[in-house]
């Protein structure tokens, strides 16, 4: 006989943590419910057990660090799209929030859920992934930070202890001079998961790369970053041979599947394009100063 569900619902992060203390490995956190539902209504949801932190002020807002944003884990995709903050220091944020689902997701959806939920598909984690962003996690026994290039351990697994959670995200600014970028391929131009999604962020020196990050999506067991790709494109001159180069190099980094969306040889080729595009909008962009 199937166990009736139960919820609590937290208005404090204090609550949330004694919660998690208390029942750790058997509470499942819910949070804008836009993942999870989908799981439940599929049937594939095995938890019985759900903490619902949306009603935890405390994990909300966007507040100015100086040289980072702190974004609160129950950001909304809708917040981080019109808020001014984010629009001046983290424009691919922006772009890829505008990508997720339709208003009604992006009303619900929180940058903390698609952190958490730790499909390689998430549209916001190659931005945080280029960004360095840093993730704070807390629990009971106090909270600690962790680069979000380093979060994920393996195919939908975290560092996370049984009772912690991400309370926010610390994303670095852009800076003056620098470039960034966001690219969602999927099968429709809405409301579709990526069959690659990439976000990168360049900082030029006359004609060369003097800085570069690359986050990708959906061609890895987790996000990751082309650092190989990185590391032969800064401190070089962009040229036509040079972005060639990238462009093959990043198609042998990834490591996408075949799955029911697109195939291995087809993720390759479209993230080697992908990058060329960003590429060649920096030269434009050099040209047209």
């Amino acid at each position: 006989m199937r166990q009736t569900p139960t919820v609590q619902s937290p208005l404090t992060l204090n609550e949330i943590y004694a919660a998690l203390a208390e029942c750790a490995g058997d509470l499942k956190i819910i949070a804008g419910g836009t993942d999870l539902m989908v799981l439940a209504n599929a049937h594939q949801l095995e938890a019985s057990n759900f903490l619902d932190i949306w009603r935890v002020d405390e994990l909300r807002g966007i507040s100015d660090e100086g040289d980072a944003l702190r974004i609160g884990a129950l950001t909304t995709y809708t917040q981080l799209i019109r808020a001014p903050l984010i629009q001046q220091f983290i424009p691919a944020l922006v772009a890829a929030s505008r990508t997720i689902g339709a208003v009604q997701i992006q009303n619900r959806g929180t940058l903390g859920g698609n952190i958490v939920n730790a499909s390689p598909a998430g549209d916001s984690l190659p931005v945080l992934a280029a960004y360095d962003a840093a993730l704070e996690i807390g629990s009971q026994r106090g909270t600690r930070r962790v680069a979000f290039n380093e979060f994920y351990t393996g195919y939908r697994r975290t560092v996370l202890a049984a009772d912690e959670l991400v309370i926010a995200a610390r994303v670095p600014k852009v800076k003056a001079g620098e470039r960034d970028f966001f690219c969602k391929v999927g099968t429709r131009r809405a409301q579709a998961i990526s069959k690659i999604v990439m976000s990168a962020k360049a900082q030029m020196n006359a004609a060369s790369i003097a800085s570069i990050q690359i986050g990708i999506g959906s061609v890895a067991p987790t996000v990751m970053r082309a650092t190989q790709t990185e590391a032969l494109l800064v401190g070089a001159t962009l040229t036509p041979d040079l972005i060639e180069q990238a462009r093959q190099m990043i198609a042998n980094e990834v490591t996408p599947i075949t799955d029911l969306r697109s195939t291995e040889h087809y993720r390759r080729s479209v993230t080697g394009n992908v990058l060329t595009k960003f590429l060649r909008q920096i030269i434009e962009g050099a040209e047209a100063r």
